[in-house]
């Protein structure tokens, strides 16, 4: 199952005690002030891991909390140190403070961490002189964990056009593959390799009028292209279901467009699936009268046009 976002509840250690403790033998009746330091209490750390890929195991452990540091005792002995706890996360992921709403960290690369909660500062002890006092206490929060896909490049395009079916046979990625609407419910990462490069592609389930106000939860599939350089945007060309490739084409622009500014301007590669089919090259005429861009004509299934694309890509990147 692949979760993109959490809200999970940490707490820092409280710094140990300082002790209050004197040394006395028969030649110091009055004793000397020798109670140590208390510990510090362990910090909550967030840190990326490339090898995860969704947040889902904090769909069932959202609390974590850090033990407290030791107390001081006497002959000035220092209490011990917490050990710090790690949160790992999948790259990607943007820690959000949600009492202020403020970020604390986008971890865009793999061992990136941030300190959410620090641990409370050990007491000090008598040996310096003064009362002993106890630690302070750990900070405690309410974060949220928001994951955004890091890939290259991003395929978008309406549902069943085929973005499946391309990502398998251009990449070492293997999505569920079948002949109904919605079949990808959640981002697909794959590996493309050429002679002289290799990039990070990503299957975005299919976007519909609407997607970008949430219809069919678009917003929430849309967020994972803001991090790509380019989209692939593809096209059934073939018409299929009684579609126009046309009105296709314009609706998944205005829903990029209402979605954010940013990710409609990112650089896109147009697309014609489906070009086997019956009627697809008669759309395809239509079509290029209309939108005067270059658009690669494919056929996914039967690998046809996919290295010129591949070739495209790789330039465009």
């Amino acid at each position: 199952m692949f979760i993109d976002h959490a809200k999970i509840y940490v707490k820092s250690g409280d710094g140990g005690r300082g002790c209050q403790c004197f040394y006395r033998d028969k030649y110091t009746r009055k004793g000397i002030p020798d109670g140590g330091d208390g510990g510090r209490g362990a910090d909550i750390v967030v840190r990326a891991d490339r090898n995860l890929y969704t947040l889902l195991d904090f769909q069932f452990n959202r609390h974590f909390r850090g033990k407290h540091g030791e107390h001081g005792s006497g002959k000035n002995k220092r209490g011990k140190d917490a050990e710090t706890v790690v949160i790992r996360v999948p790259v990607g992921t943007v820690i959000i403070d949600v009492k202020n709403s403020c970020v604390l960290r986008d971890l865009s690369e793999d061992e990136q961490e941030v300190i959410v909660a620090f641990g409370g500062k050990g007491g000090l002890g008598n040996q310096h002189k003064r009362d002993a006092v106890p630690g302070d206490p750990g900070e405690e929060k309410e974060i949220f964990l928001d994951l955004k896909m890091i890939a290259e490049v991003g395929v978008v395009g309406f549902p069943n056009v085929g973005k499946s079916t391309l990502i398998s046979v251009i990449s070492n990625a293997h999505p569920k593959i079948a002949a109904y609407p919605f079949t990808t419910k959640a981002p697909v990462l794959g590996l493309v390799r050429t002679d002289t490069k290799k990039f990070v592609i990503a299957d975005i389930p299919g976007l519909i009028e609407g997607s970008s106000s949430g219809k069919g939860l678009g917003d929430q599939f849309l967020r994972h292209v803001e991090r790509t350089k380019i989209l692939v945007h593809l096209i059934d060309m073939s018409g299929f279901e009684g579609r126009n490739p046309i009105e296709d084409y314009k609706v998944i622009n205005q829903e990029l467009k209402s979605y954010s500014k940013e990710v409609f301007k990112k650089s896109q590669i147009l697309v014609a699936n489906k070009m086997d089919l019956e009627g697809a090259r008669e759309n395809l005429a239509k079509f290029k009268k209309q939108i005067k861009k270059k658009i690669y004509p494919i056929s996914a299934l039967n690998k046809d046009g996919l290295e010129e694309l591949i070739e495209a890509i790789a330039k465009s990147l």
